[in-house]
């Protein structure tokens, strides 16, 4: 496969996570924003501001490992969030990163991390065989200064690298997969998850 069908593959799997993830009302208006590994070399990035559930091929863009663009189109903003990932996970190939309702509220409601335990769909995770187990995902405060979020997120992954998804606080989150349809069900079982975990604060609120 070259280059050129390499990325053409790539921006079909993103306009048609948009299209799934937008239906889903997981991303709305022109939040959100998707990346898939292209080669050693090059990664294929969402545009900025454009809206997720009406993606085509041109609304997908090249970039290089540090974020900078290959064709002269503006990459999101928080490109640096999608690098990182690449860099500290070689078996990530796709990210993605929706403004989903749970993980928002969610966000907003504790501090620093949730710890999912004891959920059968914990199994829908990479690397994961048991609901007999506890997975944290760290709340990050949103930072319109994304270099800086970038590091912070990075010293934590250095230091939980089993990590499978973060939120950032009143913002969304990002979650990962070594394919399309991994980061998919990455996505659908943590915001199914991040649900039950905020039915949970409602039912214990006094």
């Amino acid at each position: 496969m070259d280059k050129d069908q390499g990325f053409l593959k790539r921006a079909g799997e993103l306009v048609a996570a948009g299209c799934e993830l937008h239906a889903q009302g997981w991303v709305p208006a022109t939040s959100g924003n998707f990346s898939a590994r292209v080669d050693d070399k090059s990664i294929a990035i969402t545009v900025s501001g454009r809206h997720k559930g009406r993606l085509t091929s041109d609304d997908i863009m090249l970039i290089d490992y540090e974020g900078q663009s290959l064709d002269g189109k503006k990459p999101s903003a928080e490109t640096a969030l999608h690098t990182q990932i690449y860099k500290h996970f070689p078996n990530a190939n796709v990210v993605l990163h929706p403004h989903s309702p749970a993980a928002t509220a969610i966000s907003r409601k504790l501090n620093s991390r949730l710890v999912l335990e004891n959920y059968e769909l914990l199994k829908a995770l990479a690397g994961i065989k048991t609901h007999a187990i506890k997975v944290g995902i760290p709340i990050f405060q949103n930072d319109q200064d994304i270099p800086r979020l970038a590091e912070e997120v990075a010293a934590y992954i250095k230091e939980y690298p089993d990590l499978k998804g973060y939120l950032i606080a009143g913002h969304g989150f990002y979650t990962w997969g070594e394919t399309a349809d991994d980061a998919l069900r990455h996505v659908e079982a943590l915001e199914f998850l991040f649900d039950q975990e905020l039915r949970s604060l409602r039912i214990s609120a006094p």
